[in-house]
């Protein structure tokens, strides 16, 4: 799989993501009942509707699955040595396409089709699915919450069981995590009923953070290298 994100999340980046994860999947399900982030509740709908015969329902489940494929994909390309030549920052592009997408669905009006806004939602996880999988030193997931919850009860048993004071140091990153995306999700659940269409412009807001500490993060390590440069040899003397 190629990649446009070489470094690993820090704990402030992983929380503000699961915390725009749970946001979305919250905002779509209350507005359209449909699931559109990852894929598998919409594939279930699709197979439910299709045996019960409602055909139109089931074909408009296959937009969002579609979008979804289509994010995967474009990360895979912007992921490409020959395409990375040409895009020099293709991660803080990805993310400002996320806020810029999920900020013009904000700004529609509250008749927007229900596709425009769940097509748009599953590709910009896509986006974020594909680009952002390494908190730390651990494989992780801003989406869904299952794997989270599994790899963090195993490093709290490791940590419980040995004492080991990097599993503990893990358990804690997963919990955080995961109670970051109830926290989005319930946040969205209630200003998506508050507020309705312009609610997802807070998830738009919460990746400017994360593009904000991601460009910071960037500057830093490349001072860091700055100052690490051995000093310059002094001038040769002349006569």
């Amino acid at each position: 799989m190629a990649t446009i994100h070489r470094r690993p999340d820090t704990l402030t980046v992983g929380v503000l993501l699961a915390t725009v994860g749970g946001f979305l999947d919250a905002y779509t399900f209350v507005r359209h009942q449909v699931f559109a982030n990852l894929q598998s509740g919409n594939v279930l709908l699709f197979c439910v509707e299709a045996t019960a015969g409602h055909w139109h329902r089931a074909l408009l489940l296959l937009a969002p699955i579609a979008a979804f494929s289509v994010g995967v994909l474009l990360v895979e390309v912007l992921g490409l040595s020959r395409v990375q030549r040409l895009v020099r920052r293709p991660l803080r592009l990805v993310v400002t396409i996320q806020i810029v997408l999920l900020a013009a669905i904000a700004a529609q009006p509250a008749g927007m089709p229900e596709q425009v806004t769940t097509v748009t939602v599953s590709f910009v996880a896509a986006l974020q699915f594909s680009t952002f999988t390494t908190l730390r030193d651990s494989p992780y997931t801003t989406l869904a919450e299952s794997g989270n919850l599994l790899k963090g009860i195993v490093a709290a048993h490791q940590w419980w069981m040995a004492r080991e004071p990097a599993a503990a140091r893990r358990a804690g990153r997963y919990a955080a995590v995961v109670v970051a995306f109830a926290v989005g999700a319930t946040a969205g659940a209630i200003l998506t009923r508050v507020v309705g269409t312009p609610a997802v412009g807070v998830a738009a807001c919460l990746l400017a953070a994360v593009l904000t500490a991601l460009i910071r993060q960037a500057r830093q390590l490349e001072q860091g290298t700055t100052d690490k440069r051995p000093p310059a040899p002094p001038p040769a003397a002349t006569d």
